[in-house]
């Protein structure tokens, strides 16, 4: 059985704004393998950042911790001192942001910045560090590199900066890598560079990946397990596979036929109707049954439980009561599962699937 790295049980975080308090984070509970990549997928707004974000004591100052606890190693990091997550941060724990450019500090040379760490938390030398950071920047993929550590962010383009990113997050061999969004600002080439770059990457220094995204279909070929997430809570969890191939949930349903294919047209991209809900007052029961064309009577006035659907998959759905009406996995959605269960094998031109 896999180790264990972090466990989140019961999460709360809400933030006070003018409005009012804004209830982001809603009962989370997750665990994070050693060795493996868990997903946290949603709209915007979910609370995903928030949730990885609370890992590394980096919430806004607005922010507040309401309940819960992240167990690391058997400590609880919501108890520690920003002290002491100084010495987490880089070292045990580190991050990737969405954007390379406001990540990197534009008046430091990238050899300087990919070295900082190693000074830092693994007391290298100067010289030391310098030698490294070459080696980390020829691991990630940056061409003539010895030429290019003393160069500057903005002599680098967007897919370099994201790589060097990478570099400086792995640089002292994390236990635990979380990539917030690292592929959004790039193009589809240089995006599936990135993912094949963090994968080849976790099997060489062993790293568990918390992958952050929108785009459930960024996640097909990366993922061990996927947590979808929505109003703040995780509404469906599984193995990658299950998500995709036998989803339960009406909002992993939505996600799944949102992602285009190569036959999708202009008029055929598919968005889920309706707004996110008001996390300054969540109405009660289900928050996706507004949005939900197959919400039943009890969605309105009841949150429903995670219902186990096999030991690794578990769906918040009233859909899955054994008093619900049966119902079976709408056509739309049943097409997309064809199509990406066509692409994995290698059949969709032979089969013809769309």
């Amino acid at each position: 059985m896999a180790e264990t790295l972090l466990e989140m049980n019961d999460l709360h975080i809400s933030f006070q704004t003018f409005a009012g308090k804004v209830k982001a984070v809603r009962g989370v509970t997750l665990a994070l393998q050693k060795g493996e990549t868990l997903a946290l997928v949603g709209e915007s707004g979910s609370g995903k950042s928030v949730t990885c974000r609370s890992m590394m004591g980096l919430l806004a100052k607005n922010a507040q911790v309401e309940g819960g606890e992240i167990l690391y190693h058997g400590e609880d990091l919501l108890a520690k001192s920003n002290k002491e997550m100084k010495h987490i941060r880089g070292k045990e724990i580190a991050m990737i942001f969405q954007n390379p450019m406001t990540s990197l500090n534009p008046t430091m040379t990238v050899g300087k910045q990919v070295a900082e760490p190693l000074i830092l938390h693994q007391k290298l030398s100067k010289s030391a560090a310098r030698k490294r950071a070459l080696e980390l920047l020829q691991d990630v993929g940056i061409p003539d590199c010895e030429k290019r550590l003393n160069d500057y962010p903005h002599q680098f383009s967007g897919g370099q900066r994201q790589r060097i990113v990478v570099a400086i997050a792995l640089a002292c061999n994390p236990e635990i890598l979380i990539a917030d969004e690292p592929t959004t600002a790039l193009d589809v080439t240089i995006q599936a560079q990135i993912l094949e770059l963090l994968k080849t990457l976790q099997n060489k220094v062993s790293t568990s990946i918390l992958f952050i995204t929108h785009d459930l279909g960024v996640v097909a070929n990366v993922a061990d397990r996927v947590a979808v997430m929505y109003g703040g809570k995780i509404v469906e969890i599984g193995r990658v596979d299950e998500i995709f191939y036998n989803p339960q949930h009406p909002y992993t349903w939505g996600l799944l036929r949102s992602m285009p294919t190569v036959d999708t047209g202009d008029e055929d991209l598919y968005a889920i109707p309706g707004s996110p809900p008001d996390l300054l007052a969540p109405p009660p029961g289900d928050l996706f049954a507004s949005r939900n064309p197959y919400a039943l009577t009890v969605d309105v006035h009841y949150e429903p439980p995670l219902f186990q659907v096999s030991p690794t998959h578990f769906a918040a759905t009233w859909l899955l009561d054994p008093r619900a009406p049966k119902m079976e996995v709408p056509e739309a959605i049943a097409a997309r599962r064809r199509y990406f269960l066509a692409r994995n094998s290698g059949l969709i031109k032979k089969e013809g699937l769309t």
